[in-house]
């Protein structure tokens, strides 16, 4: 709770314009994985971009104002300038222009859908324009057969993410011949670090960890959420069933089926002692619609966060 209550109170400094280490304060309540990080940045953003337009106004103001009025002294604006930067900040607090709202809606993954890179059938392809395996009736036929889902966090910090899946992941990545860390950093994209993995009607979580679609041969349980899919790389709220699991370890397992088993990722397994040849390559072949998706696993997989989580 102390803990808590202080990264609350560093966020809460780091709204103040005259705060010299705001900036610093947010990267590291990023790398914590605290959701206030992101909205707390937006309010920077937009800040700064409110400040930046009362700094253009007042330079229009002075150029038709009077040079001799004492109104215009550079004293007199040095303190203008400090109450305008502060005037932005309170604004953007406040929510009062709705752009740090924006912001957050679109670069959140907290807002109701799953990650974009979910979307994993074999009917995805038809989303690329490639070849449509399962027909429309089908798909629509898994959908009503599965029960409806939300989304919940089965993990609290980052930390408990890897500490408890990084075992798990030790036989999926043997299997596929890949980094184990590779895994748990794809693991870490699609489902937010654990925060927002599906979960079914009955709050039993579906432990699904990649987002693998539950298409006309999966005859286990199913889970139908939202999804943001990229449709010729715009984003769309689509509806799709998604497999549910008994718990993570057969989700890792049965990712390393579904690439194997795939003759569509075949140019994907040869290169999986490159993870980034890996995801490229995964990517290419339809695994994901997000334009940047092998981009955003390798900012995870190469980034401090994970490294400096991983066990020795």
């Amino acid at each position: 709770m102390d803990n808590m209550a202080s990264t609350t109170s560093q966020l809460e400094m780091s709204r103040s314009v005259h705060d010299l280490g705001s900036l610093d304060t947010l990267r590291a309540a990023a790398k914590s994985g605290d959701d206030g990080a992101l909205e707390e940045a937006a309010k920077q953003f937009e800040a700064i971009f409110v400040q930046m337009l009362l700094k253009s106004m007042r330079q229009a103001q002075d150029a038709i104002a009077d040079k001799d009025s004492p109104f215009n002294s550079d004293q007199v604006k040095f303190y203008r300038d400090m109450h305008d930067q502060q005037l932005a900040t309170n604004l953007s607090t406040n929510g009062s222009i709705g752009l740090a709202d924006v912001i957050v809606q679109q670069m959140g993954i907290n807002n109701g859908v799953m990650p974009s890179g979910a979307v994993r059938s074999d009917g995805d392809l038809s989303i690329l324009n490639r070849e449509r395996v399962l027909t429309r009736q089908q798909n629509e036929d898994a959908i009503l057969g599965a029960q409806g889902a939300t989304k919940a966090a089965v993990f609290d910090t980052p930390k408990a993410f890897v500490e408890n899946l990084y075992p798990q992941a030790l036989e999926a990545a043997e299997k596929l011949n890949i980094d184990p860390k590779a895994l748990i950093a794809q693991a870490a994209v699609e489902t937010g670090w654990g925060k927002h993995v599906i979960q079914q009607s009955n709050a039993n979580s579906t432990h699904n960890l990649f987002g693998i679609k539950a298409d006309s041969r999966w005859q286990g349980e199913k889970a139908v959420v939202d999804t943001l899919e990229y449709v010729n790389q715009l984003p769309e709220r689509q509806r799709a069933a998604f497999r549910s699991y008994q718990d993570f370890a057969s989700s890792l397992n049965d990712y390393a089926d579904f690439v194997q088993s795939n003759p569509r990722y075949e140019q994907a397994l040869e290169k999986t002692q490159s993870p980034n040849e890996y995801f490229s390559a995964l990517q290419e072949a339809g695994y994901a619609t997000d334009p940047k998706y092998a981009d955003k696993v390798m900012s995870v997989y190469e980034g401090s966060l994970l490294n400096d989580l991983m066990p020795e």
